[in-house]
């Protein structure tokens, strides 16, 4: 019996249509989930789909509540027991951060599958009917079950606190840098390699049930004569700060005294592309470990529905 698996649709290049052949100048999420599917029909040997389209949009257009719909959609429908996976279709430019979120809040074991694409439908080679077959191959798999949330590009398996884009047009894209894929996908056929030891979905301490609106927590990006007045700007007008430093975290004098005098949690990453923060000379700072500045963003705000104090938000970038 084919596994019944859901498919909850945003929007993205994907669903992206333009002028026949050429890979950009399109408009993303115009094709309804209904026109991708059937564009696919092998999907229909491989489980039993439904379909919601929680949204249409560019992924640039993705916010805070629609993150929150779609946990609780997936919390709320894995508890039907013949449902036995998910499939979340998604622009790439910030797919990164919506499966972070996912691999935080949802509470099921069951697969759920985060793919897109980078070419829209109406150009040559398109990739992502490939994508949404190879998405749906994994999340009718015994294999993906409990791994946390997953994304599927181009043959390969990406865990969600790894995934990240890499290029503004490759076909690959969608990469997770220097800790590599979990998996492939070969002919439907599903090969894991590896497993994620960080803390995920089940074994998470995040409840967006009752949640309406997240924490507001503003990147702040530092280079060569940054103006720290557009740090005090964004501390003033959020709940907490990210700041993507030079290097491993590194930020000029100026930087450092507004951050010594912040009331609020400031969690201090990278601008560069791999590497490890792993602590700071500043009190009042938590590092991010190996989190990019916008998944370290997705953190800072899931812990501040909890805490606001420092060792405790601390603890949980040493552990998620």
């Amino acid at each position: 019996m084919r596994k019944k698996i859901i498919i909850l649709a945003t929007g993205g290049t994907i669903a992206g249509v333009g002028e026949k052949g050429k890979t950009s100048g399109y408009k993303s999420g115009t094709l309804s989930i209904e026109e991708l599917i059937n564009s696919v029909p092998q999907i229909s040997d491989i489980a039993a789909i439904e379909a919601v389209q929680v949204c249409n949009e560019n992924s640039d257009d993705i916010t805070g509540k629609i993150w929150l719909e779609l946990a609780n959609i997936i919390n709320f429908e894995a508890k039907r027991p013949e449902v036995f996976g998910f499939v979340i279709t998604h622009g790439t430019d910030t797919l990164e951060e919506t499966a972070y979120f996912l691999n935080l809040t949802v509470k099921t074991e069951k697969p759920a599958i985060l793919t897109g694409s980078m070419r829209p439908a109406t150009s040559i080679s398109a990739d992502g009917a490939m994508n949404l077959y190879e998405a749906v191959c994994l999340a009718a798999s015994e294999k993906a079950v409990g791994h946390g949330v997953l994304a599927v590009f181009s043959d390969k398996i990406f865990s969600a606190r790894s995934v990240k884009k890499i290029s503004t047009y490759d076909l690959g894209a969608i990469s997770a840098g220097e800790f590599g894929t979990l998996g492939v996908i070969r002919d439907g056929e599903i090969y894991f390699y590896e497993k994620t030891l960080r803390l995920h979905t089940v074994n998470t301490e995040f409840d967006i049930s009752g949640l309406k609106n997240l924490p507001k927590v503003s990147i702040n990006y530092f280079a060569v004569d940054a103006d720290a007045e557009i740090l005090k700007f964004a501390a003033e007008n959020s709940d907490g700060l990210v700041i993507a430093g030079a290097g491993a975290g590194e930020f000029s004098k100026i930087y450092k005294s507004v951050v010594e005098g912040l009331k609020i949690p400031v969690v201090i990453s990278s601008r560069v592309n791999d590497g490890i923060i792993i602590s700071s000379n500043l009190k009042n700072v938590i590092a991010a470990d190996n989190l990019s500045p916008q998944k370290a963003a997705v953190l800072l705000r899931l812990a501040l529905t909890k805490t606001k104090d420092i060792e405790a938000i601390r603890k949980m970038f040493s552990i998620y």
